[in-house]
């Protein structure tokens, strides 16, 4: 084996090496916290939800495609960066979400952060429906893995599905970024269970 192979082989096993870790002790941090404690006090979940709304997020469509070619694409605002080195981010999907198969045997996806001026599509991307492109297929075209990817979304991260870590109602995707663009626009926000329009986001 070559020295230069030889040193790709071996920085390969120490992210493998690394990942293993990383996950485990994840998993095992979230399994934690799941368990209940004595003392712990009830929470209503529907009360919690409002109160997590009060934190102002942007918003997220994410896109992917399985082996069969099936496509799917929903709108969320659980995104969220979790590394540079090795570049990664996370984002949650719902048990009940009507995509989760699909992402689940996807191997790649894709997060576009939405600009203000696309609170329409992201409108779209939350409704539910049999096929989410059939209307606006030419505002895609193909990405890494023949995911649909966004073409003027105010960033986007095209993923290898690295993991994904069991979190209580919700599935936590980690990608691995492969390749990622970006502009310079207003972002669209979401706050208290509802899009900010641009004098929401001035007050």
């Amino acid at each position: 084996m070559s020295t230069a192979r030889a040193a790709t082989h071996d920085a390969l096993a120490a992210e493998l090496a690394w990942w293993t870790a990383a996950n485990d002790s994840f998993d095992a941090a979230v399994a934690a916290a799941s368990l209940p404690a004595p003392g712990d006090l009830p929470v209503d979940p529907r009360e919690l939800r409002n109160a997590l709304g009060r934190f102002a997020t942007g918003v997220c469509v994410v896109t992917t495609r399985t082996a069969t070619g099936q496509a799917a694409g929903l709108t969320v605002n659980s995104f969220s960066s979790v590394s540079l080195d090795p570049p990664l981010v996370a984002w949650c999907l719902g048990r009940k979400a009507p995509s989760l198969r699909a992402f689940a045997q996807a191997e790649h996806f894709a997060v576009h952060v939405m600009a203000q001026d696309q609170h329409a599509l992201a409108m779209h991307f939350a409704r539910p429906a049999e096929d989410k492109f059939a209307a606006v297929r030419e505002a895609f075209e193909p990405g890494l893995g023949e995911v649909p990817v966004l073409k003027d979304a105010l960033a986007r991260f095209e993923c290898r599905k690295a993991s994904t870590v069991e979190g209580g109602d919700h599935l936590i995707f980690i990608g691995r970024v492969e390749r990622f663009a970006y502009a310079d626009r207003a972002p669209l926000l979401f706050h208290a269970g509802r899009f900010l329009d641009r004098g929401d986001a001035a007050a």
